[in-house]
């Protein structure tokens, strides 16, 4: 009887104690880096953490057995916001709430057979870990890759701290439901931006490895727009301003200018005159909404009671400020042409401005390009000559120019939380900011998290330190790092010698694993974390540390598990736990059902039926395999089979002839699951002692990746081995001892027979009259056309 608790926990026992783990130090052979996106320690794994893990324990168990070095690591992300929010909610300090968890978690995904390496595993918030991503940071920051300046930031006043733009709600904090204002601080920022070309262009070297739609949304968020930059002057003040625009072919359509509530005019303009208090109110409430808040609302407006001369008409044009303008794209000031563009024509209609057709269609707003009109030497010009023309036109007159522009903004790494990688910077009133030298600054334990501010600044000791540079009073940098900045680089550390951990943050062992040959993970990291971890391989590279240009060769993305239509989550109160599911029936049912249920790119909806299917499935292979009567099978004569045997085996060999394919390309685990299901069916009406025993132990060969301890289990009881033999395909069980095939008359199907594979094509064609004779009567036969082993086209008038 099928005992999983036993058959698990045994299996388990014998992989750790001999090091099935762990990948080899002979670096001739092929490697495979298998890596799953690291969790956060919440807890409690999910079905959605047991399907990520799966499909990358299937891909590694499955290059092992090819004979590969095979890296699988496994780490947590440990670092953020959920600890502190614990420990306010618990009382509970966030690092013995993180470890603890991270205990639990390791005990439940090692509990379900996965192969991780554990002599590689880490936690972001490991103090040796942290040594060495403050090492990183000060490499980037003394090559200029991370830099200080003033931004506007989410603030909330109760919390005395800095919110990240998901965590304001309707423009509240999400904690404390504060109104949340723009505040501007000085901050930490990575210049990612250096990057944007090479990170758009090395896109085109992941193509047919990353889902086209993750290369899109990278494509997109990059933004690169060609375009031109042009200054306007202000009629009633001494000043200008930068517009950039990707569609000089419409600058004849200008009715306004539209800037951003940060903009350094704006500002101008409300130290004057010039606008009354309550529009003056007006502006100062929209700079104290967050851009999501902005970009969520309709389109608002004041106007400045200034104008901008058209830098070609020199005509005065209205300047408004717009709550739909970003103050960090371009130079946060647009050049608004309502009659060729959506947004530009819905505030305009709003505002009742001026709407202006400049190029030739019948409805407005059109926004393509077209033949210009109304743009005086321009008229009859297409917009892709026209726009070359205008923009040589605007650098003749020494207005403007041709720039290139990117979405992409530096990325801002500030965080004012205690559960954080501090930042290792002393500022000093006499020498400015220096790097620390003495490495890691660790967080202090002797903190009380409130919720209120950033415990740190209230922490003297942490706090005030002594200038390295000229012995006077300092203060040491109270900001940690965003959690981005710990995953950005976990694949390299992951890739280097652990006995090397404590030595150096990426040793050359790495370039040997790197780079990741199979990468795993949700849509939802489709942006920003595979954006940093391109940025950061291409930054270490040119610091040094590594070689290669990306760092994902291949990327799945795996699908949502869902339950009752909504994905699984402790909020939503809909979480399936794999204890439960593993205490009921075993590790192996549930990485079945998880692998079988869906393709791996599709959402999983959870299905408890189909969970006792798998596990119905493993009761069924492992009594069966016991009935067995096992003997060798090197020289089965195939053509003496009975037909059963010939058709188990012809099953059987599909299943293997499909799993490389699934495994090296398509991922769908589902369709060699249901292969080897077919085969086994097939299985229970063979004979011959041969053909089972063949057919199990590649049944069994095959399913190993999926379900390794009842496979294990068998393969040691009937085979005595553990079932790492790779089988190679024997061609000659495709070859049917019948032909079907179809009759066409003129071209026309309409019917099909069956004749032995040995028969001649006299004895086909034949055969093929007889089957279409009623088609056939009162007709003259033209040509009779055999085509090979597909059907005989019969032509007739």
């Amino acid at each position: 009887m099928y005992n999983a608790k036993e058959i698990e926990s045994k299996w388990q026992k014998i992989w750790e104690d001999g090091s099935f783990y762990e990948p080899s130090d002979d670096f001739s052979k092929e490697k495979k880096y298998i890596l799953s996106m690291f969790p956060y320690p919440s807890g409690r794994i999910h079905m959605g953490h047991v399907r990520n893990y799966a499909i990358g324990d299937a891909l590694a168990r499955y290059y092992r057995k090819k004979g590969f070095n095979v890296l699988h690591p496994l780490g947590f992300d440990s670092f953020g916001m959920p600890a502190e929010n614990a420990a306010i909610k618990h009382s509970i300090h966030p690092r013995k709430w993180t470890y603890e968890n991270i205990d639990y978690m390791k005990k439940e995904l090692y509990s379900l057979g996965f192969s991780f390496s554990k002599k590689r595993l880490l936690a972001t918030s490991d103090a040796i870990y942290t040594k060495f991503e403050q090492e990183i940071f000060s490499k980037m920051y003394e090559a200029g890759l991370i830099y200080t300046k003033k931004a506007q930031v989410n603030w909330c006043e109760h919390d005395k701290t800095v919110l990240a733009n998901e965590q304001v709600e309707d423009g509240k904090c999400w904690r404390c439901g504060n109104e949340v204002v723009q505040k501007s601080m000085d901050g930490y920022y990575v210049k990612i931006t250096q990057y944007a070309q090479e990170l758009l262009d090395s896109l085109e070297e992941l193509k047919d490895k990353w889902p086209s739609q993750v290369l899109t949304m990278q494509e997109n968020w990059i933004g690169k727009s060609k375009g031109c930059e042009f200054k306007v002057k202000i009629k009633e003040l001494d000043k200008e301003f930068s517009v950039f625009t990707t569609r000089a072919d419409t600058i004849f359509g200008l009715s306004y200018f539209a800037l951003a509530p940060e903009n350094d005019i704006v500002k101008e303009v409300l130290n004057t005159n010039l606008i009354d208090e309550k529009a003056k109110e007006e502006i100062i409430k929209l700079q104290n909404q967050s851009t999501r808040t902005r970009q969520q609302s309709e389109k608002i407006g004041i106007n400045l009671n200034i104008h901008a001369i058209h830098p070609l008409t020199n005509e005065p044009l209205p300047v408004w400020v717009a709550n739909f303008v970003l103050a960090d794209y371009g130079s946060g000031a647009v050049m608004a042409v309502p009659a060729h563009d959506e947004r530009d024509y819905e505030f305009a209609s709003k505002y009742n401005l001026n709407i202006k057709k400049v190029i030739e269609c019948e409805n407005l707003p059109f926004t393509n390009d077209g033949i210009l009109i109304n743009s005086n030497e321009f008229n009859g010009l297409n917009s892709s000559k026209a726009r070359d023309e205008i923009i040589s036109l605007l650098s003749k007159k020494n207005i403007g120019k041709e720039v290139i522009n990117y979405k992409l903004r530096d990325w801002g790494i500030s965080r004012q939380r205690y559960w954080g990688a501090p930042i290792p910077i002393i500022n000093c009133k006499n020498c400015g900011k220096l790097l620390e030298k003495q490495l890691p600054v660790l967080l202090p334990d002797d903190v009380s998290i409130t919720g209120e501010g950033n415990p740190l600044e209230k922490h003297h000791s942490f706090k005030k330190c002594k200038c390295p540079k000229c012995n006077a009073d300092a203060s040491r940098e109270t900001d940690t790092m965003d959690t981005f900045f710990q995953s950005s680089w976990y694949f390299a550390r992951f890739a280097s010698n652990p006995l090397n951990w404590d030595k150096c943050a990426i040793d050359k062992e790495a370039n040997y694993w790197m780079n990741v040959d199979e990468y795993i993970g949700g849509i939802e990291h489709a942006i920003l974390h595979l954006l940093y971890a391109r940025f950061f391989q291409k930054a270490l590279r040119d610091l040094g540390y590594l070689k290669y240009d990306e760092p994902f060769a291949k990327l799945l993305t795996q699908g949502m598990v869902l339950k009752d239509g909504s994905k699984m989550s402790k909020s939503k109160g809909n979480i399936v736990d794999p204890d439960e599911i593993i205490s009921k029936y075993g590790a192996d049912t549930a990485r079945l059902f998880i692998l079988f249920a869906a393709p791996p790119q599709k959402e999983l909806e959870w299905n408890d039926s189909a969970l006792e299917g798998a596990f119905r499935f493993i009761n069924r292979l492992y009594d069966r395999a016991l009935t067995l009567n096992v003997c060798s099978f090197d020289d089965i004569n195939h053509s003496a089979l009975a037909k059963e045997d010939k058709y188990a085996r012809l099953k059987v060999y599909e299943a293997l002839k499909k799993a490389d394919d699934v495994f090296t390309k398509t991922y769908a685990f589902n369709t060699i699951i249901a292969a080897c299901m077919e085969a086994l069916n097939a299985l229970n009406n063979a004979k011959d002692n041969k053909v089972l025993s063949e057919g199990f132990a590649i049944i069994l060969n095959i399913l190993e990746p999926i379900i390794p301890h009842v496979c294990s289990e068998l393969s040691k009881e009937l085979f005595d081995c553990a079932n790492n033999k790779n089988y190679e395909i024997k061609e000659e069980v495709f070859i049917s001892d019948e032909l079907k095939l179809g009759v066409s008359i003129n071209g026309k199907n309409r019917a099909e027979f069956i004749v032995a594979a040995s028969a001649t094509e006299e004895e086909i064609i034949a055969k093929a009259k007889e089957v279409g004779a009623k088609w056939l009567e009162q007709k003259q036969i033209v040509k009779e056309i055999y085509v090979l082993n597909k059907l005989v086209n019969i032509v007739v008038k």
